[in-house]
């Protein structure tokens, strides 16, 4: 019993720890710039999702970025925690085609995506990706958020960072230049801009926006546990910092008598 209570705490102190400690002082990154930092809604002790601005982020995956992007680790059905009723969702994942089987007569066959199926990958394979980019493979963004150093204010910066290459900057044959992409060349084009999608709930569609919205999307999409897992160790704190002052309050009473 008291290795089990001793366990419950330890996990609750990891808890504390996983939000105190910045992710993206873990995850790798590719540059090694100062990145300015973007005011983000989802940081901070009491930091959370504006369901809003997911909403908006997803409509830019879809109509831009999933061109090239698969989101393997996502579910139509994860819709539903960002607002989506069960019906858009249904209606969603109906613009999809998925291959299954085998059916009764041992084939494989085409039929339009379910909210229980993942998200569907533009591309068949690997190779497919590679031959359609240049030889460059896309990366699966489900946890992009996490996998990048300075996570969100990176992929936000990186997608203002297009410019022209300044004078004298040998740019390669299919390559861009990203002032903050590691080397200045990225073989990824300039995905957004201004007015590149229309918001339905009539947000302007600058291109500052638009790339706030989809990282603001890719954040919940790497932790959509983000608010639950604050809420817990708001509690566990308080219950430390309760318990400790119960203890000192039950430590002076039992010793206020002895010299």
């Amino acid at each position: 019993m008291e290795k089990i209570i001793k366990m419950k705490i330890l996990r609750a102190l990891i808890l504390t720890l996983s939000f105190i400690i910045p992710i993206s002082s873990f995850a790798a990154g590719n540059s090694d710039q100062k990145i300015p930092k973007h005011e983000w809604s989802f940081t901070g002790l009491t930091g959370t999702f504006d369901k809003s601005a997911i909403q908006r982020g997803y409509k830019v995956y879809r109509e831009v970025c999933s061109g090239c992007h698969s989101m393997n680790l996502l579910y139509y059905r994860d819709l539903i925690d960002i607002g989506f009723s069960e019906d858009q969702i249904k209606a969603i994942a109906s613009d999809y085609t998925v291959i299954d089987g085998p059916n009764d007569e041992g084939e494989m066959f085409e039929r339009s995506a379910k909210p229980a199926d993942r998200f569907v990958s533009p591309y068949a394979n690997d190779q497919e990706a590679r031959i359609s980019n240049n030889g460059s493979y896309p990366p699966d963004l489900s946890v992009i958020v996490k996998a990048r150093k300075n996570g969100a204010d990176y992929l936000y910066n990186l997608l203002l960072g297009y410019d022209e290459p300044p004078q004298g900057f040998e740019l390669s044959e299919g390559m861009y230049y990203n002032k903050w992409y590691e080397g200045h060349q990225i073989a990824m084009a300039q995905p957004l801009d201004d007015e590149y999608v229309d918001y339905d709930d009539g947000t302007e569609n600058t291109l500052p926006q638009l790339a706030e919205d989809v990282v603001t999307f890719l954040a919940w999409s790497a932790e959509p546990e983000l608010e639950v897992r604050k809420n817990m160790g708001i509690k566990v704190i308080l219950f430390f910092l309760i318990t400790g002052l119960l203890f000192y309050l039950m430590k002076v009473r039992l010793w206020k008598d002895v010299s």
